[in-house]
């Protein structure tokens, strides 16, 4: 795997997409994900921006994936709730059911090869529009590179 290039990815994709009010996510995180691999190996947290996360809090959330219960059970992260609203091929959508946020909250979910991008942001219909733009961007990326 070219760490490098995931890294300096990672980082320049970040510092656009991800924080401050004017970007499209509130946080990120990059997993590495193997859905072949032994479920006794866990996934680490290659990159994350805006959150602090460990791959022991994620262990649900990655076996909600690796299982394929998004049309039946609800996953967490961090301490909210999400439920899928949407299933593509290669990525979902989920919103947020214990949110404070009157707009509401949201995440998107993109497999790639070796990565799961969980990309979160506050809103709606326009601010999802805008998050799902810049997850894409960055799956798109590392998939050029077969990652």
């Amino acid at each position: 795997m070219d760490w490098s290039f995931v890294h300096k990815t990672w980082e320049k994709w970040a510092s656009t997409s991800v924080g401050s009010s004017g970007e499209p996510l509130k946080a990120a995180l990059l997993i590495n994900y193997d859905p072949t691999g032994p479920s006794r190996l866990l996934s680490t947290i290659a990159e994350q921006e805006g959150m602090k996360a460990d791959a022991v809090d994620l262990t649900e959330f990655v076996d909600f994936v690796k299982l394929n219960k998004l049309q039946t059970d609800c996953f967490f992260i961090g301490k909210n709730q999400y439920i899928v609203t949407a299933i593509h091929e290669n990525w979902f959508c989920a919103r947020c059911l214990n949110t404070v946020k009157a707009a509401g909250e949201g995440a998107i979910v993109m497999q790639t090869k070796a990565f799961l991008l969980v990309a979160l942001y506050d809103g709606s219909i326009g601010p999802a529009s805008r998050a799902m733009a810049s997850a894409d961007q960055l799956a798109w990326q590392l998939s050029r590179r077969n990652l």
